[in-house]
């Protein structure tokens, strides 16, 4: 049994007057401990909290949500465009944002010089330095293991557990993190120029790929009414308008008529589902269990990463992915694709990923994963 002694004076000085175990565990004191020995100053000594709100009026400036931050740079390929109806937090070049949503504490990125302006998911906090000088060296401070087991811990509710801005602004700041901020600062900016140059690349192939069927310029629009004969509805089984919305239509065409051919994704690769061994089987420490909330494009996060024993592991080993195969979400965020490029670690995906292998020698799995990822796949799971 682990326990923490806390003096009543110590709970007063929370703002929420927190009073649960959880919020004092031992590993977020010992974290917060190994910080202050080294430090004589709080993050709130060197940044303020932007909380400024505002509906999105402009059309130029992009909209992100928290999966926008996966990268630790916000990259423009990244942003999420098209709801603007609700209350964005506003951010700008220069800062460095976090999230404070539960799975997503490692949603942490600066925004480069490039995107001058940005809107955000209120889930983030927006950080900004009080004078001139860069923050950016914040970035990898705030991904440590010692501030994300406070920040973990720090988290209140129960259906969307989020951390306090108490929390996050009171966070002791070492003197040798300080001391390196230059040196840190150069290696973000490094980082910056080769998160760029990739995503660069990466948006030449979509663009490649749109532009030979004829969508380069493609924009979805929501058609109000719409004719279709009760035959689509018996051949779909589905009466919903949403459905037959036009612009699935046109996605779907533009591939019919691209003079290269077509296939069915089923034809194309074997599917293997995986398994859930149930949140009981969940620990700390051991083989990786990874789920919707890991995967993304670009990587396997460890975002809120969830351990199985090696013993269950054993027994479950044959849902182990293998070198080639492509990671398929279906569930939560259905359709985000990842490709194994290497021979992945002992792990289990779970049953909310699907694992993909090539069946076909018409087609590599790259390319695969790109279409998978991209407009034409996404609007047909969209509609799905």
């Amino acid at each position: 049994m682990q326990y923490s002694v806390i003096n009543y004076k110590t709970v007063k000085e929370n703002s929420d007057f927190r009073i649960d175990a959880e919020y004092y565990y031992p590993e977020k004191l010992n974290s917060l401990k190994i910080l202050k020995n080294n430090s004589n100053i709080f993050l709130s000594d060197i940044i303020l909290s932007i909380k400024k709100n505002e509906t999105p009026k402009d059309f130029d400036v992009e909209i992100y949500d928290t999966g926008a931050a996966s990268s630790h740079i916000l990259t423009k390929n990244l942003a999420q465009t098209e709801e603007r109806i609700s209350l964005k937090r506003k951010a700008k070049s220069g800062d460095v944002i976090i999230s404070r949503l539960r799975p997503y504490l490692k949603q942490i990125a600066y925004i480069p010089t490039f995107i001058d302006k940005a809107y955000l998911t209120t889930e983030f906090f927006v950080l900004r330095g009080k004078d001139k000088e860069s923050i950016s060296f914040l970035t990898p401070f705030l991904l440590t293991k010692f501030v994300q087991k406070i920040l973990f811990w720090g988290q209140g509710g129960t259906q969307h557990p989020r951390f306090q801005e108490y929390d996050l602004l009171n966070l002791p700041i070492p003197k040798n993190i300080l001391g390196l901020k230059e040196v840190l600062n150069k290696i973000v900016s490094e980082y910056c120029k080769l998160v760029l140059e990739a995503d660069h690349i990466y948006s030449q192939a979509e663009q490649l790929l749109l532009s030979e069927l004829g969508l380069l310029d493609w924009k979805p629009k929501h058609t109000l009414s719409f004719v279709k004969n009760f035959s689509d509805t018996k051949e779909s089984d589905r009466f919903d308008a949403e459905y037959f919305q036009p612009k699935y239509d046109e996605i779907v065409e533009a591939v019919k008529k691209y003079k290269g051919g077509f296939d069915e994704l089923g034809n194309l690769v074997k599917i293997k589902k995986s398994i859930e061994p149930g949140s009981e089987a969940y620990q700390e420490n051991g083989i990786p269990f990874v789920r919707v909330s890991n995967l993304s494009k670009f990587e396997l996060s460890d975002n809120n990463q969830q351990f199985i024993s090696e013993e269950l592991y054993n027994e479950l080993k044959t849902h182990q992915p293998k070198k080639g195969e492509i990671l398929l979400s279906k569930d939560a965020t259905p359709g985000m694709a990842y490709f194994l490029n290497e021979e992945p670690q002992k792990m289990i995906v779970s049953g909310g990923i699907l694992r993909l292998k090539i069946d076909s020698k018409q087609i590599l799995p790259e390319y695969l994963t790109l279409v998978l990822n991209s407009v034409i796949a996404q609007k047909q799971i969209e509609r799905d």
